[in-house]
């Protein structure tokens, strides 16, 4: 029988996407495996590929098009033998991507109009137990497609994929009889979730003139850093953490080391912000108690210093991340930064590769920024703000001296870092970028 595919969620946290272009056409057989199109999220664009057989009977959704909702249908496969006459044309299709999109754009209840689920007094009762309204559940497209075939209601069954997500072998122990009991969704996943007592802020369109400006429409990714961080300042308690480190040793070691980096395979420059990135991993395993993140339940810990890198795109802002960087040498590190980097830019980055880690940079010393305060990224429990390295007067000994300093502020989550916490990461912090060598202690 025919089989709708859908639109795809690249990444645990994507809700919608732009069907950027299509890589097969009508009546195109593909396979298992095979790249059917590529989708652009708010961070990257990834290639889509088929996990069933079978022939491309009708194309839903025109290549180019944007705000496609996660799990609309966007093509049509036969079956063999089967004809597309009976397959939705694409304007019907679109007309029910519009009227998802304008569901999803009425207004939704907040998270204490959320009505409390008693629960069920048997696990009959619990299998056809209904969803809280509100509450998305998170679940593979092809998840969904078994679930539907066999008729199982997605919201009894836990999630083993990222997240809590939904995948296909949590539908198939459910249909060996091991469905697992659901589990409430996190208040971070409730649609229309809004701060009580707090009124939305008015359109800034009706204090202008129509001739007075220009409009440029939000792209996903802009729309994505304002609903994170717009919920990261409303739900994550902040306080800021100030220290000056003299950086004239580093610099001293970096100019050292660069002249020393070899030609060909193997070279490398070193950046200050290499060394930084190696100082705040060694800080996260020394200090393991600013190595965590926040859940409603308990205070993940995490075992390696997965350190995020805020890069400035022309289009946005994106954080990938250096994976075990305590693990890595300098040279390691400044390579992989650029490599992350250059990709971030040209779209290209991976989901893995920017979502997760345990802590972040963001660094504007190369714009002369003195000092300022970034706001955290969730899932971390905090980020570290990097201005630029100035020569100043300094008090030594009793005695004035010029040295070059860099200001550094520490946004830290209060429900997981407390003060004398944050305050030890940053004396160790501290000790390794003033004196390079601690970094081999």
């Amino acid at each position: 029988m025919s089989i709708q595919i859908l639109m795809p969620a690249l990444s645990p946290t994507m809700e919608e996407g732009k069907l950027a272009k299509w890589l097969v056409k009508e009546g195109d057989a593909v396979k298992s495996g095979d790249v059917l199109a590529e989708i652009e999220t708010d961070k990257a664009t990834m290639e889509f590929e088929a996990v069933d057989e079978g022939r491309i009977g009708k194309i839903l959704v025109p290549e180019g098009t944007e705000g496609v909702k996660v799990n609309a249908p966007i093509a049509v496969l036969l079956g063999d033998g089967e004809s597309a006459a009976t397959a939705a044309d694409i304007p019907t299709a679109m007309k029910s991507i519009k009227d998802a999109v304008t569901a999803e754009a009425k207004p939704k209840p907040s998270v204490s109009a959320v009505p409390a689920m008693a629960p069920a007094p048997k696990a009959e009762a619990a299998k056809h137990a209904p969803v809280a309204s509100g509450l998305r559940i998170f679940a593979s497209p092809l998840a969904r497609r078994i679930a539907q075939q066999k008729g199982f209601d997605l919201s009894t069954l836990a999630g083993s994929g990222p997240r809590g997500r939904i995948v296909k072998e949590d539908v198939e122990h459910a249909k060996l009889g091991a469905a697992k009991p659901a589990v409430s969704a996190p208040a971070a996943i409730v649609a229309g979730a809004a701060v009580s007592g707090v009124s939305p802020l008015p359109d800034a369109r009706l204090f202008y003139g129509k001739d007075d400006y220009v409009e440029i429409p939000h792209d996903s990714m802009r729309k994505s850093i304002a609903k994170r961080l717009s919920s990261a300042t409303a739900l994550i308690p902040h306080f800021y953490l100030t220290i000056d480190c003299r950086i004239d040793a580093l610099m001293a070691a970096r100019s050292r080391l660069n002249e020393a980096s070899p030609k060909g395979e193997g070279a490398y420059k070193l950046s200050v912000n290499d060394f930084i990135v190696k100082a705040v991993a060694l800080a996260l395993k020394r200090v393991p108690e600013c190595n965590a993140s926040w859940t409603d339940s308990a205070v993940l810990r995490h075992k390696h210093a997965d350190v995020g890198v805020a890069v400035a795109l022309d289009f946005g802002l994106i954080t990938p991340i250096v994976f075990r960087a305590e693990e890595k040498g300098l040279a390691v590190i400044s390579n992989e930064v650029k490599s992350l980097a250059e990709r971030a830019r040209t779209k290209k980055l991976k989901p893995q590769e920017y979502e997760g880690g345990s802590f972040a940079i963001s660094n504007l010393g190369m714009f002369g920024i003195k000092d300022f305060t970034a706001v955290i990224n969730p899932p971390h429990a905090g980020i570290l703000a990097v201005g630029a390295g100035e020569q100043r007067a300094v008090v030594v000994n009793g005695k004035v001296e010029i040295a070059t300093v860099m200001t550094v502020t520490m946004s830290c989550d209060h429900r997981v870092i407390d003060g004398a916490t944050g305050a030890r990461f940053l004396q160790v912090f501290k000790q390794c970028i003033e004196e390079p060598a601690a970094m081999l202690l």
